[in-house]
């Protein structure tokens, strides 16, 4: 699984069409600075920094998987808490499906995309690295404490959309008592919203939107993101 998650991690940077900004948001997932990185790499903080803000030219492959191993190294030294947190594995029956973005989405954006509606004070002013579509039935019946993770695949900065929602308070109660927040959570087609609901997405200040968009429309208009 490590070394499926650093092929995923390369892969993203050589395919994305700002590699710079792939990079960044690899290193704040692992939480490492500009400075550890480049003493890991053995280069100057200012040669992380202009390929963070594509000021040089894209790095090779080679350089890639030596950033990616520096990335992996930084972590194991201090206990290898994100490369555990990463290689738990994302099969479910629960998910209907999962996927990540090379880049951040704003999350404004991404609400236009599915025609959702936030219906929560929280501030829609950040952005998503992912998104996961899970049956909350399914979730309920099949997902522990430890498979609860899986949903949120590679990073938890990315949008929870539950399906087969009747109030939405059993999907809130679950991020309440979950340690790993998500960036927000998106409530499909809910028949009647629970008060309590956005008062527990306001409590862990993450945006609850809800969309009554038909799901076959979010997944293909979400593909083509």
């Amino acid at each position: 699984m490590i070394e499926k998650l650093a092929e995923k991690i390369a892969g993203e940077i050589v395919l994305s069409e700002r590699p710079g900004k792939t990079i960044k948001k690899w290193r704040d997932t692992f939480k490492i600075s500009q400075k550890e990185l480049a003493a890991e790499l053995g280069v100057t903080p200012s040669t992380i920094c202009d390929y963070e803000n594509d000021r040089r030219e894209s790095p090779g492959i080679k350089t890639i998987a030596r950033i990616v191993h520096a990335l992996f190294n930084i972590d194991q030294k201090k206990g290898g808490e994100v490369i555990k947190k990463y290689t738990l594995g994302v099969e479910s029956e629960a998910i209907i499906q999962i996927r990540e973005f090379p880049i951040g989405i704003p999350l404004a954006d991404f609400k236009d995309v599915i025609g959702a509606k936030n219906v929560s004070s929280c501030s829609i002013q950040r952005d998503i690295h992912g998104y996961t579509i899970i049956d909350s039935i399914k979730a309920i019946l099949t997902l522990n404490a430890m498979d609860y993770l899986k949903i949120y695949g590679w990073s938890s900065e990315r949008a929870l959309i539950f399906t087969e929602v009747r109030y939405g308070r059993s999907p809130m109660v679950a991020i309440r008592v979950h340690p790993l927040k998500p960036a927000c959570v998106v409530l499909h087609a809910p028949k009647e919203l629970d008060p309590l609901s956005i008062k527990i997405a306001e409590l862990e200040n993450v945006p609850l939107l809800v969309t009554k968009m038909n799901l076959k429309e979010i997944i293909k208009r979400l593909e083509e993101l």
